[in-house]
Parts: C-alpha cells; structure tokens; sequence
C-alpha cells in the first residue's frame, strides 16, 4: 500500500516592540497607534519576505509545447531505471493487454511505450472528455446544469419517458443519478444485469452507471451550444492544450432502435489524453489561461459518498469523473485525492495530485467497425471492469515503487 500525507507549513509572527521616542508625550494616544502600525508593518514584511521566499522555491508549472519533453535524467528527478523496467515487464504481460502507457510528472514524461501516438475509441473516457466541455459552457451561462429533460424538451422513442422521469435536471445525468433506466443500444452485458427498472428511484437519489445519462448529455450538449462535440472539443480544449493529433472528426456517434440518443465516441492517442490529464492536474490551467473553471474541476475530483455497484463499493463518481473515496480506489494504492477516467477494456487517465503526476495507460481494443453491434462486443469480450482495476492498480504501485525520492 502506498500512502502520502500532505505536510501544511504552519507560520507563526509575533511583534514585541518597545519605542522610545521623546517626541511622544507620555499617556499620548498617539504612542499606542505608532505602536499597532509598526507592528502591522512587521508583519506584513514577513508575510511579504516569506511569500517571496516560497515563490523562489515552489517549482514552476511545466508545460509541454508542440511536443513532450522527457526529464533530462531519471536519476536526478528521483526515479529508478531497474524499477521503471520491472512496470514495463508487467505491462508487456498478456493479461493486461497494454499497448502504451505514458507517466507524467512536473510536466514532463518520465517514461513512455507502446503505441503512445496511436489514436484509439477511449470508450468511456469519452464522458470525461464531454464533462470538461459542461464545464466551460455551464460557466459561460450557455447550459443550466439544474435544468430538467421537461425544461430541455428531452424525451425518446420508441419508448417514451414518463413525467417523473423528465424532471431529472442535467447535474443528475453528470453524477449518473438521473433515476432515468430506459433502454439504450450500447451498454455492456453487466450494465444490463444491474440496470434498475423504469420508475423505481426518485432522480438525483440512486446511483447507477448509465449509458443512458451519458448519450443524453452528447444530445443535450449540441442542442445548447449548437455545436458537435468534436468541434467544441478541439476548439476550447484541443487547441488550447496543443493536442497534438486531435482533429474534430476523431468523434464518432453511433445508435440503434432503443433510442434516439447516440452515443458519441473518442478516437484519441495516449500523448494527448495525457495533455488532457495534466489540464486536469494543473486545475483548469494552461501556460497562464484558465481553459476549464477551477471550480468544476474541484467539484469532478471531489467525492461526496460512497457508489456501489453488485454489492462492491467503487469509491466515489461526480461530473463523469471516478473519484476516491473512503480509499477505495484502485487496489494497491492510495493517496489523497487521487481521481481518474476510465474506459472499457483498461483505458485510464489516472491523476495523483500530491506527486503532479499524470499515468495515462491504453489497450488497442480499437473497433474495426464503428456500429453499436460490433462495438458491443469488444466491450463484453474485456476482462471484468474489477480484474483491469486490480491490474492497473498493479501497476501503478510498480510505476511508484520505481521512485526514489517519495
């Protein structure tokens, strides 16, 4: 188990000061004042020195440019090279199915393989992704998050939502609580099993991950803003960031009869979700330009209770984001706010504040047709969501057990 704790340093000023001044004359009020504002400006010089000094030791905020940068040596940023092989070894293992993986620390890449530059469908991490794009336009006023599917004129055939169902508002869909079980053309055969039936949970008070919820915020997006996902996507988050393969026909949408909500899906390589997670990382912030509220991410990356799902807690999910909570995670590790995106078949973006660390790991599960049928069953033929959690998990520990300055 791998922990770290946060260490707050504490700041104590005191001012006693004695003046002599013979121009004060004795039980003059004046002698008090003079006092309070030598001691104010004692004060507010040490604030002022001991602000300067932590500006000249924080690190700065690195930022790749057109492409990455590599530490300049693996030895000097605290990693070990035998360590870092022995994650490759479990990596290059069959049963977790890696095809690249990128590790990420104070901006720069500590260490990549694989198929890095390779675009791949990131499955659910498409609702991550999607989440970052409500976050810039609920700011702007252009979405209301509380507004309901009655006020947004959502509904869907051939099977109709019924009145209680439209009063789920837009933040119910974000943290999968919509109370909305209508059937949809693309979930997976667990998803299927543990769906609830129509009407059995009030919206906003039960939680269940719903494909349903998140094809409907792709409809409700384009409806609001008048824009596809992938144009709004490469326009206020890909340029930005300088994505370096992104294009806004890398979104695809596919559906079938169930709904009329398709599903809307990410062709993206490793290096630029790895851009992505250091956004995310860096708060919203790139190169001195707040691209996604700070307050959006700290709410994504803030958990509120406990998930669960089949019996099993699953730690916390808010704004289409998995997040820590109760340290349930991914097994083997924990650390203090740690949160991810997660796509079937071992796709993750996983963000370790407390080392400004981003691990971005990809299996080329790529579908060779784009119809919900096929992808379908790529998705049921992956391992079990909890087999890829316990083997990232693994991983990760290898990743950290390969520092040697934490």
């Amino acid at each position: 188990m791998i922990r770290a704790n946060r260490l707050r340093p504490t700041t104590s000023i005191s001012c006693d000061v004695s003046v002599t001044q013979t121009d004060i004359l004795p039980g003059s009020p004046v002698r008090p004042v003079v006092l309070l504002l030598f001691c104010v400006q004692v004060v507010l010089l040490s604030i002022a020195g001991r602000q300067s000094a932590l500006a000249q030791t924080k690190p700065p905020e690195n930022f790749p440019g057109k492409s990455w940068q590599d530490v300049s040596s693996l030895e000097k940023a605290g990693w070990s090279k035998e360590r870092l092989a022995a994650a490759h070894a479990y990596a290059d293992a069959d049963s977790i199915h890696t095809s690249a993986v990128m590790i990420v620390q104070g901006g720069e890449v500590v260490d990549e393989w694989g198929d890095f530059d390779k675009k791949i469908d990131c499955y659910s991490i498409r609702k991550s992704l999607l989440s970052a794009l409500y976050g810039i336009y609920s700011a702007e006023g252009v979405i209301d998050i509380n507004q309901t599917l009655e006020q947004l004129g959502i509904d869907d055939s051939p099977d109709p939502l019924t009145k209680e169902e439209k009063q789920a508002r837009v933040v119910d869909l974000l943290r999968a609580r919509s109370g909305v079980y209508h059937a949809v053309d693309f979930e997976t055969q667990s998803m299927q099993k543990s769906r609830p039936s129509r009407g059995s949970h009030a919206p906003g008070t039960f939680w269940y991950y719903n494909n349903w919820d998140f094809n409907v915020l792709g409809t409700i997006f384009e409806k609001k803003t008048g824009l596809k996902i992938g144009d709004a996507f490469y326009q206020r988050i890909a340029k930005p960031i300088g994505m370096e393969d992104f294009q806004p026909s890398d979104v695809f949408y596919f559906g079938g009869p169930l709904s009329i909500h398709a599903a809307y899906h990410f062709e993206i390589t490793a290096r630029d979700m790895a851009r992505f997670g250091l956004l995310y990382l860096r708060h919203g912030r790139w190169s001195g330009k707040q691209i996604v509220p700070e307050a959006w991410i700290d709410k994504s990356s803030h958990a509120s209770e406990m998930v669960k799902s089949d019996g099993a807690d699953h730690g916390g999910y808010e704004y289409l984001w998995w997040v820590d909570y109760g340290s349930v995670h991914f097994p083997e590790v924990s650390l203090p706010g740690i949160y991810s995106a997660r796509g079937n078949g071992a796709h993750y973006i996983f963000i370790i504040p407390t080392l400004d660390m981003v691990i971005v790991h990809r299996t080329d599960n790529d579908p060779p047709v784009k119809d919900a049928k096929t992808i379908t069953e790529i998705a049921n033929r992956a391992s079990p969501a909890s087999e890829n959690r316990a083997q990232f998990g693994h991983l990760v520990k290898l990743i950290l057990d390969a520092q040697t300055s934490h």
